[in-house]
């Protein structure tokens, strides 16, 4: 059990550091503390499946990889892991253009209708919160969890700009709107400090 500790330990830490990540990054994704992904690293504690199994998906290796003490040295997973991240990219990526897509086809089909709309501009605007939303739910999922506050902050505000430039088209002024943002900002700002003295402990 001991040499199991050890091994998985030993795997953990080369794959988290081939990855350049730290270990608050680590335990961050898998919404555990520091001090448990340092112990593992120890080989004072030895994750359950479930979470070996989540550790694997993450790093792209089998289950079998992080068990077994001979094998290839962490150069393949080298090579892996930054396709994994690329081809995560590409896909956050592509999902934020296709939101930009849609809205530019929806500009061009009120373009072409034979009655005349106005505010038609509204797409792109409406698009900012979209993009924030889309942005924030695929870095949760796959990218470094404390850039999501400064994307939070993006969709606060592009939602207020949203909500005043709809009010401005409707004839009123309401720049109050922005009023709001001041103690979301606050809010956003010490949920931060919350979390990070969490996973700190």
């Amino acid at each position: 059990m001991e040499d199991i500790k050890s091994i998985v330990a030993k795997n953990i830490s080369e794959l988290r550091q081939a990855s350049g990540m730290t270990q608050i990054d680590l335990a961050e994704k898998l919404n555990y503390t520091d001090k448990a992904i340092s112990k593992w690293e120890r080989g004072e504690s030895l994750p359950d499946v479930a979470v070996l199994c989540r550790i694997a998906d993450l790093f792209g290796v089998s289950l079998d990889f992080l068990a077994r003490e001979e094998h290839t040295r962490i150069e393949a997973e080298k090579e892996m892991a930054p396709s994994r991240v690329y081809n995560r990219g590409i896909i956050t990526c592509v999902s934020v253009l296709t939101v930009w897509f849609t809205a530019l086809f929806t500009f061009v089909i009120l373009a072409v209708t034979p009655e005349e709309l106005p505010y038609k501009w509204l797409c792109f605007i409406y698009a900012l919160p979209v993009t924030a939303i889309v942005w924030l739910v695929l870095n949760s999922v796959w990218f470094n969890r404390r850039v999501n506050y400064f994307i939070i902050s993006l969709l606060m505000w592009t939602g207020l700009l949203s909500i005043h430039m709809t009010a401005l088209c409707l004839g009123v002024s309401a720049w109050q709107i922005y009023l709001l943002g001041v103690p979301g900002q606050l809010i956003i700002l010490f949920w931060s400090r919350i979390k990070n003295r969490k996973l700190n402990k």
